[in-house]
């Protein structure tokens, strides 16, 4: 669905360009780009590490950072916007990538730079300017990110709609649940990683088993649920006996004693 005329289309991309280019081209000083750390297996009882595989590193931006809530922005000129905040920096979700900015002095309000782009808000209102054009946004719906304590030993939640469908990552070792189809079909297959790429916030898995084949494609992009319309940080696409699902996702960071 577009909102966008040819003009104001032509503008979008620019800007989403150059959103891209100053976003994730560079970090600041003292901002991690590594991805999130998955849980270790534990030791065997001889005080030895196990041998069995363990779940890979993800990028970062699949996660909420320490914030507790990703905010949609809805912005003219149309493209809609995904913030997770804290005091130490917001990470911003759009239709072309994601990326990290530290906070900046501002008068009023609040703010965030990374070279030229940057994000204020006040409010239900933002403002977010970049070299070559800036978008005028409102606060839309808002949704409390997951934890560990409500989907324990998952690292990466995600799911769809017609038909419904839900995956999870495992924590502990390469390993996904699929539940497809409304939930008549569930699967727990073993996964290998065939693309990670932490800057560019993009993952890709395949099935570790041959005679069951599947493809799943995450990505740092602001996606909205089909449905409901809540935010997610990851889109999502899984392709399995030549049936695509497309869908939303976050990645799940392990528990802190602030989840207790």
């Amino acid at each position: 669905m577009s909102r966008h005329t040819p003009s104001v289309a032509r503008s979008l991309v620019m800007l989403g360009a150059v959103l891209l280019l100053t976003g994730c081209a560079t970090t600041p000083d003292g901002v991690s780009t590594r991805p999130e750390v998955a849980d270790r297996g534990a030791s065997r009882d001889d005080g030895a590490p196990e041998t069995r595989p363990v779940a890979p590193l993800m990028p970062s931006l699949f996660f909420p950072g320490d914030a507790e809530a990703f905010t949609a922005w809805r912005c003219t000129p149309a493209q809609d916007l995904i913030t997770a905040t804290t005091e130490e920096e917001l990470r911003l979700w759009s239709a072309h990538g994601a990326y990290r900015l530290p906070p900046a002095v501002v008068a009023s309000g609040t703010r965030y730079q990374q070279g030229e782009l940057s994000f204020w808000h006040k409010g239900d209102e933002a403002v977010v300017e970049s070299a070559t054009g800036r978008l005028d946004c409102n606060r839309d719906l808002s949704q409390d990110v997951l934890t560990r304590r409500q989907r324990p030993g998952t690292m990466f939640h995600a799911r769809g709609n017609e038909p419904g469908w839900v995956v999870n990552l495992g924590s502990d070792r390469p390993e996904v649940s699929l539940l497809l189809d409304y939930g008549e079909r569930e699967l727990t297959l073993p996964y290998r990683v065939t693309t990670l790429d932490n800057d560019e916030g993009r993952m890709i898995l395949a099935s570790g088993r041959a005679d069951t084949p599947f493809e799943l494609r995450l990505e740092a992009r602001a996606c909205f649920d089909s449905m409901s319309g809540q935010p997610f940080p990851a889109r999502v696409t899984l392709t399995i006996d030549g049936e695509q699902y497309r869908g939303c996702g976050q990645g799940i960071a392990p528990a802190t004693q602030t989840d207790d």
